[in-house]
């Protein structure tokens, strides 16, 4: 049973990159209204995407990465869509300007894993 526990733990979930994000379908979510990806990134930042790729930006908490969506489709709402997969921010940071930071003393301690 430890075994198939340990197993578990170390799996390690499917990545895609932003770009492989499948655009929303046209009958759930309307062009007038702003989608934006809400996900982890392979280092366990949380990544915020605007469906189109226009903006995006990394960020510590879920809460920040769903802020920074609303506060870019303000005053209208927008969709978030929480892909299971992890991806990478592949547009410049408008978020958090000190994730670098983070993202490099993350990077080091997943990377001794």
């Amino acid at each position: 049973m430890a075994a198939i526990a340990l197993q578990a733990a170390h799996r390690q979930p499917q990545q895609v990159s932003a770009a492989e994000l499948r655009p929303l379908d046209p009958d759930i979510v309307s062009a007038a209204i702003p989608a934006f990806f809400i996900g982890r990134n392979a280092i366990g930042l949380w990544v915020a995407r605007e469906a189109r790729g226009r903006i995006g930006g990394l960020f510590l908490f879920k809460s920040s990465a769903v802020d920074f969506a609303r506060r870019q489709s303000a005053p209208a709402r927008c969709a978030l869509v929480f892909p299971v997969e992890t991806f990478e921010l592949d547009i410049d940071n408008r978020g958090n300007p000190l994730i670098v930071l983070a993202a490099r003393l993350l990077g080091r301690s997943h990377a001794a894993l």
